[in-house]
């Protein structure tokens, strides 16, 4: 009943949101770069930081009460610290939809907000001090990932509720290392903002809000993940965005590009722009692709450097297979 209740407020407060979107003109107008055509409302991605409050008001309740499974249900994680780090780099990230800040402000605000997360998971207690700066540049480097591959309808939202769904799969059949409402919140999120953009003709975009929001939220529990069990590969449930991400930087620096601005150049952008497939299709095949892989990091017994071999030679190598295919076939078009 408490996820229904979730579900319908999050609904709602969509709705309104796009009376208020509509009202103070918060759209995403089309350019040259962009993958859609039309006027759509921008920062559909504040269903991520509700999602928060409305799981921080359960554990406030549940406080209050005196509910005596409080230790067994939340743990000893101080949700402050997360939602402090969510809401800021949300907050930011809005601000940024709307106005178009420099990279300078952003950057501050991202490594304020990454600094809460790590004293979220503790980071600054289990991790040598040399291991610090990494973990940061690590961190901020997957949040902007998320943001710059979240081009198309669907895509971002499917692809972390594929992410998503992994990560509750292994908190209940795996390791224990967090409360399941704490990865159910967000995929409810998730599937919210799918109902009003999985569409031909989506009815909002994330924004920054979104992708930052959303990516904030999984790094969260991969970090508890991954310092729980001592095991890195669970970094490979972003293996896909990883790669789409690390090669077209690549590319962009072969050509020498300024890889702050914004590009057609990813592999989904070439299929979904210029091979006129459907979004729908490409990103349901993006995150299909990284389930596949979540299954086999789940079942897989290996040490994470041959896990990581194993499933990012064979995806780097299909990912310059297809991106040289299809530029091929534009070139000939």
């Amino acid at each position: 009943m408490e996820y229904i209740i979730v579900t319908i407020l999050l609904v709602l407060l969509m709705l309104a949101y796009f009376k208020i979107a509509d009202k103070y003109n918060i759209i995403d107008k089309p350019n040259h770069r962009s993958a859609h055509s039309e006027v759509t409302i921008r920062g559909g991605g504040i269903v991520f930081p509700a999602a928060f409050l409305l799981f921080f008001a359960t554990v406030l309740s549940a406080r209050w009460v005196g509910h005596p499974e409080y230790v067994q249900l939340f743990g000893t994680y101080d949700y402050r610290l997360f939602g402090t780090g969510l809401l800021l780099i949300c907050a930011i990230s809005f601000i940024d939809d709307i106005l178009d800040l420099s990279t300078r402000i952003r950057i501050i605000f991202h490594i304020a907000s990454v600094t809460f997360l790590l004293f979220f998971v503790d980071a600054f207690v289990v991790l040598p001090l040399w291991a610090i700066p990494m973990v940061y540049i690590l961190i901020i480097g997957i949040l902007n990932a998320y943001n710059f591959v979240d081009g198309i309808n669907g895509i971002t939202g499917l692809y972390s509720l594929g992410v998503l769904a992994a990560l509750f799969y292994v908190n209940e059949n795996v390791v224990d290392f967090v409360t399941p409402a704490f990865i159910i919140y967000p995929a409810i999120a998730c599937l919210v903002f799918l109902f009003f953009n999985f569409r031909k003709k989506a009815r909002c975009f994330m924004g920054d809000i979104g992708s930052m929001g959303i990516a904030f939220w999984i790094t969260a529990l991969l970090a508890l993940l991954i310092i729980k069990t001592s095991d890195f590969k669970w970094i490979l449930f972003l293996a896909v965005y990883g790669v789409e991400v690390i090669a077209t930087i690549l590319e962009r620096l072969k050509l020498r590009e300024n890889i702050f601005k914004a590009h057609r150049r990813h592999l989904y952008q070439l299929y979904a722009n210029e091979k006129k497939v459907s979004h729908l299709a490409v990103s349901g095949v993006y995150a299909s692709v990284q389930v596949l892989i979540n299954i086999f990091v789940i079942g897989s017994q290996s040490t994470s450097a041959v896990l990581a071999v194993w499933i990012l030679l064979p995806l780097v190598a299909i990912y310059f297979y297809l991106k040289y295919s299809v530029k091929k076939q534009i070139t000939v078009l």
